[in-house]
């Protein structure tokens, strides 16, 4: 019962695993990018235990959970629940915040019901939230929506004419006909010709019933007017027709702070509840860093209770550098690094013990300097009892690890097995990728070209950075450093945001289903379904199984999910087509063996060499080979990869191109690369930069700092302590710089070696 034992793990590349992992010790899985690590950790560890626990409730209550297909391994014995902390952004909308999200605002509203004066009310009526709280003209948002009529509306058009410019407002549309219906319109009147009265009846009815309305008038609806009816679908909940419609929306739409609250959410009579001059919202308005002296300087006795375990919650957000962070911060906005150091810091003052804790890279967005401040959470966790797991490629949280789990040897098909199994330091002696890239001596690289040209970024104030002005090299490749929340990324969208020659490559993910992949990203699925269709005779609208081709079973998903009523939905593959999403005589069309099906199941590297002497088809793979994709696999669906997959992929789509003069911007793009893949990385910057480009990297990697011409550090603390460019020159020198964190530890990682 000491160790979680699985056997025959199949999922996806991983190759009949047996591996068993030590209980109520910290394990680090390590290996190449797209080795199976996640296969292994998250898609069967991670997914069986789920699965499993959600087994346990009513088949109603399951109905509301995630579903979990059961993953392909043939037994997974002494399984603990698992709580996976992953990367995902935590989300929500507008009335989340930092504060809501960690519960730390009703300790606080608490807090100000007991200690402020005037007494307003009990905790709830602190809340933005709450009707009895919130300021009644922004309904607590703190930022108020006005409708542009000359943009909703095409005064030239009558209602039948489609006057009313929103996709869900059209003529046919349930809402357009709440109008045409009414019988309270010319319906082939322009707008332009209505009434004072007619125009303030369309616009500013409020709800109402009818009297003798037309036939066609639903019996129990009401009649609203337009703007109040917007309003209320459109402005007062970020729900799904407002993501749904979110282009409309934005172009209708103008917003800006609350003239009454002055977007600070609550009403004048919450507002006037204060604690040594503060009220609530001034209070959420600080900084973590300068919350916590506010909150030590209170000396009532009575309120010790409220306030010792807030102040523990405060800093445990600092000591894991958040204390930049405001609780008044929008949960939106936060990375997924900040919203995975939040989560943690949840479960480090949970009760609960025996768990298997699943931790995705938990160095994403950290600064060297704030590592060891996340490993003494996760260590922490472990020492209450717990299992953790971490699938890791930073070097200074592998090596906390008591046991390591190494898979590969490659990526793709080439890995999926374990390589090895041990403790830190066997791994150093093992011969490993991973083993080899931790003993590996780094010295700076040697700059050459010139310093004639330069980027001049002056006078840029925004959060942080107050006239903050820096001068960047051109044709080179300049790496921006400092802790998070410094005012790195701020400086460079600030400063570059009005240049046309800049492009941005980020990890955001492209607008796309199940139904789109590698191919029709690169733009290339054409040319090989004309190919096909060329070669074997039948219509190039054949080989898309999102048109003609589509298996008439699945109709071109590959799996048939089958709704039941009161239990949770089942999908498996489909029986017809195998998974392939096409139809029979679609798949018995083969060019030298190949069926489209077979195309799609090759991985970037194997349809290199197939597509020799198509140009365009192999550039292209040969280019996402390049990034390091090569692992991928043609037919994998875009919603399945990664911020660092995401952000590889689109590098790849400016490979080999003619462009010269661009500024290409990237955010932390060894995010999810094992230190052996840097290199490759390493090569594309400098393709663009022979090409004529100029690259700029906000990056926490120390391999890639060493590598940089120019390093820029920002600092030297986060937030109010941050926004001053300490250094900036060529890397070797940053160690002149006392202040700068940076430079300890680069000077920490540089040896003789190289």
């Amino acid at each position: 019962m000491d160790h979680i034992h699985i056997k025959g793990a199949n999922q996806n590349n991983l190759k009949d695993i047996d591996v068993d992992i030590p209980k109520h010790k910290l394990t680090v899985f390590t290996g190449r990018s797209g080795s199976g690590k996640s296969s292994l950790v998250f898609n069967t560890v991670a997914a069986e235990s789920e699965r499993l626990l959600n087994e346990t409730y009513s088949t109603y209550v399951q109905n509301q959970l995630t579903q979990y297909e059961k993953p392909d391994v043939d037994q997974i014995l002494n399984l603990p629940v698992a709580m996976v902390i992953n990367q995902k952004r935590l989300g929500g909308n507008s009335r989340s915040t930092v504060g809501t999200i960690s519960d730390i605002y009703a300790s606080v509203r608490l807090l100000w019901s007991r200690l402020g004066t005037p007494f307003v009310g009990y905790s709830t009526i602190f809340s933005f939230n709450n009707p009895g709280g919130m300021c009644e003209r922004c309904q607590g948002l703190g930022y108020v929506e006005d409708i542009d009529l000359n943009e909703l509306l095409d005064f030239d058009r009558s209602l039948n004419e489609d006057a009313i410019r929103f996709p869900s407002f059209r003529p046919d549309s349930w809402r357009g006909k709440r109008y045409l219906y009414s019988g309270l319109f010319d319906n082939d009147k322009k707008l332009s010709d209505y009434t004072e009265e007619e125009m303030e009846t369309f616009l500013y009815t409020k709800p109402k019933k009818l009297k003798d309305p037309p036939e066609n008038w639903p019996r129990t609806a009401k009649f609203e007017g337009l703007v109040h009816r917007f309003r209320r679908s459109f402005l007062l909940n970020d729900n799904f027709e407002k993501k749904r419609f979110l282009t409309d929306v934005e172009r209708v739409v103008t917003s800006r702070k609350c003239p009454v609250c002055n977007g600070q959410r609550l009403n004048e009579k919450v507002l006037s509840c204060k604690i040594e001059g503060l009220n609530i919202a001034d209070f959420t308005a600080l900084t973590i860093e300068d919350a916590i002296p506010f909150l030590e300087s209170l000396e009532d006795e009575k309120a010790q209770y409220i306030i010792e375990p807030l102040l523990k919650q405060l800093k445990a957000l600092k000591h894991v550098g958040l204390n930049y962070l405001t609780l008044d911060r929008e949960t939106p906005t936060l990375s997924g690094g900040e919203s995975q150091r939040i989560k943690l810091i949840r479960h480090l003052n949970s009760p609960l013990t025996d768990l298997v804790y699943i931790i995705d890279e938990p160095s994403m967005g950290l600064h060297p300097e704030d590592i060891d401040k996340i490993n003494d959470i996760m260590i922490s966790i472990r020492d209450k009892g717990n299992t953790v797991l971490i699938v890791e490629h930073d070097p200074d949280v592998i090596r906390i690890a008591d046991h390591i789990i190494d898979i590969g040897p490659g990526a793709g098909k080439a890995g999926g097995e374990i390589t090895f199994t041990g403790t830190y330091g066997e791994l150093l002696e093992s011969d490993t990728a991973t083993g080899r890239a931790l003993v590996e001596k780094h010295g700076f690289k040697k700059v050459g070209g010139d310093l004639k040209d330069w980027l001049h970024l002056e006078g840029i104030t925004k959060n942080n950075l107050d006239h903050v002005s820096v001068d960047i090299p051109k044709r080179m490749m300049t790496v921006f450093t400092g802790v998070a929340g410094s005012g790195k990324s701020t400086l460079l969208k600030e400063g570059l945001k009005s240049k046309e020659e800049v492009i941005f490559i980020d990890q955001k993910g492209i607008h796309a289903s199940n139904r789109s992949n590698l191919l029709t990203y690169m733009d290339v699925f054409d040319d090989i379904r004309t190919f096909f269709s060329r070669k074997t005779g039948l219509g190039k609208g054949m080989f898309s199984y999102n048109s003609e081709g589509a298996c008439p079973e699945c109709g071109g998903k590959g799996i048939i999910k089958t709704e039941l009523a009161f239990m949770p939905d089942m999908s498996q593959i489909c029986e017809v087509c195998g998974g392939t999403r096409y139809r029979k005589e679609v798949l018995e069309a083969k060019v030298e063996g190949y069926s489209i099906a077979d195309i799609l199941a090759l991985t970037v590297e194997e349809a290199v060499e197939l597509f020799e002497e198509n140009k365009t088809v192999r550039e292209r793979l040969y280019h996402l080979t390049e990034t390091g994709l090569q692992y991928m696999t043609l037919g994998q669906s875009l919603d399945t990869l990664s911020g660092g997959e995401m952000q590889r992929l689109k590098l790849s789509s400016h490979l080999g191109g003619d462009g010269s003069g661009l500024i290409y911007v990237f955010d932390e793009p060894t995010t999810g690369l094992h230190e052996r893949d840097i290199p490759t990385l390493l090569n594309c910057f400098e393709q663009l930069i022979e090409a004529g480009n100029t690259v700029l990297i906000v990056e926490h990697n120390l391999t890639m700092m060493t590598h940089a011409d120019w390093l820029i550090d920002i600092g030297p603390g986060a937030g109010k302590a941050g926004g001053q460019v300490l250094y900036s020159g060529p890397p070797k020198s940053i160690f002149q710089v006392e202040e700068s964190l940076t430079g300890k530890h680069l000077k920490r990682y540089i040896s003789d070696g190289k």
